[in-house]
């Protein structure tokens, strides 16, 4: 017997896909399997250490535990897509660059997708609500302090550029560009 496929359209990094998947296939699998798109690491298969995790319509989600079907009709962003068309590195990159907010580099896609999400989480950029924020994610290899000092300057930096943006375009756009 033949298993069943279903049609799936998705937004992934600014493109538009539509492809047949099996019902089961997990957005991890979809990425890195059909996409190509390896800069999403799976380090648990438990939704435990963060290192899959990607933006599903700008929230931070682990893709290990996602189906793709579940994800339908919506935008998702990896790592690859944060700065797909510049030789620049984003800001949240660039901030744990310069922190040296990694080691193994295996965790760090994970961490710096979560980082952009607090943005719109109103996530304030202070150590302790940082350590908090980031408390579903995980590594293995340093103290965190790198990390944390990285995702403080981002987001001061990003909440700086979406307010000098909102006060060049008006009343109708907040400070967080919702």
């Amino acid at each position: 017997m033949m298993a069943a496929i279903d049609a799936v359209a998705i937004a992934v990094n600014g493109r538009s896909f539509a492809l047949d998947v099996p019902p089961n296939t997990l957005l991890i699998d979809f990425l890195r399997e059909q996409l190509q798109l390896t800069g999403t690491h799976q380090g648990c298969d438990t939704a435990q250490c963060g290192a899959c995790t990607v933006l599903v319509d700008g929230l931070a989600i682990k893709s290990c535990n996602r189906l793709v079907l579940q994800c339908a009709g919506q935008k998702v962003t990896t790592i690859e897509g944060l700065a797909p068309d510049t030789a620049a590195l984003h800001v949240m990159q660039e901030a744990f660059r310069r922190h040296h907010g990694l080691q193994c580099g295996f965790c760090t896609p994970g961490f710096v997708l979560r980082a952009v999400a607090m943005v719109q989480e109103e996530v304030a950029a202070e150590p302790a609500a940082v350590r908090q924020a980031l408390a579903g994610n995980l590594c293995r290899c340093t103290g965190y302090e790198g990390i944390v000092l990285a995702v403080c300057e981002g987001l001061a930096i990003l909440r700086s550029q979406a307010g000098n943006s909102a006060l060049s375009a008006g009343p109708q756009t907040s400070v967080l560009g919702r």
